[in-house]
């Protein structure tokens, strides 16, 4: 209730903003549907709400917003800059100030600021990312969408144990896919 969905979507699109399903925000992205967003969430906080928590894909900053509400610090990234621009302005108008904003490739993460206690990626990645592997903190969790539309999408979540990383995987999704580079 903290966070209406309206405010994420256009204005063209209010009427539909609380559908379970995804919407378009242009550029060709999606906020997601309010269910995998309440999904993913929960296999973040599993079984404890991590501190500081990366975020790959701000989009409209919807999932952002979720996740400003419940851990200390949030850092995310977004390669698209106008969307990046949007989501920060409307995160400023709900009064939400616990949010680190970074223009970069989501593959690469945010190195200058891990290690992170979660990582929650709103884009689909082929393979497990490298470098967001590395910046995950001993204890802390990544859940990303994993897969190419073509073979099928599902969730995963990694947690770290030292040097271990224990993977679980769970439903089907269908996601944006998590695409290299930035742009302006």
């Amino acid at each position: 209730r903290r966070i209406p969905r309206h405010h994420f979507v256009d204005e063209a699109l209010a009427h539909q903003a609380y559908d379970n399903r995804p919407l378009g925000i242009g550029h060709g992205q999606t906020i997601s549907q309010p269910y995998i967003v309440a999904k993913m969430t929960e296999l973040l906080m599993h079984p404890t709400a991590p501190r500081r928590v990366l975020e790959i894909g701000t989009g409209c900053g919807y999932q952002t917003a979720f996740l400003s509400f419940l851990c200390e610090q949030v850092y995310t990234v977004e390669r698209i800059l106008p969307l990046q621009r949007e989501a920060r302005r409307r995160l400023y108008r709900l009064g939400i100030g616990n949010v680190h904003y970074h223009h970069g490739d989501g593959y690469q993460g945010w190195t200058e600021q891990a290690p992170y206690d979660g990582i929650l990626c709103a884009a689909a990645a082929e393979r497990e990312p490298e470098a967001l592997l590395e910046q995950l903190a001993t204890g802390g969790r990544l859940v990303l969408p994993l897969g190419d539309a073509g073979s099928g999408q599902w969730l995963r979540c990694i947690q770290r144990q030292g040097r271990h990383l224990e993977r679980s995987d769970h439903e089907c999704v269908r996601f944006v896919p998590m695409l290299p580079g930035i742009r302006s």
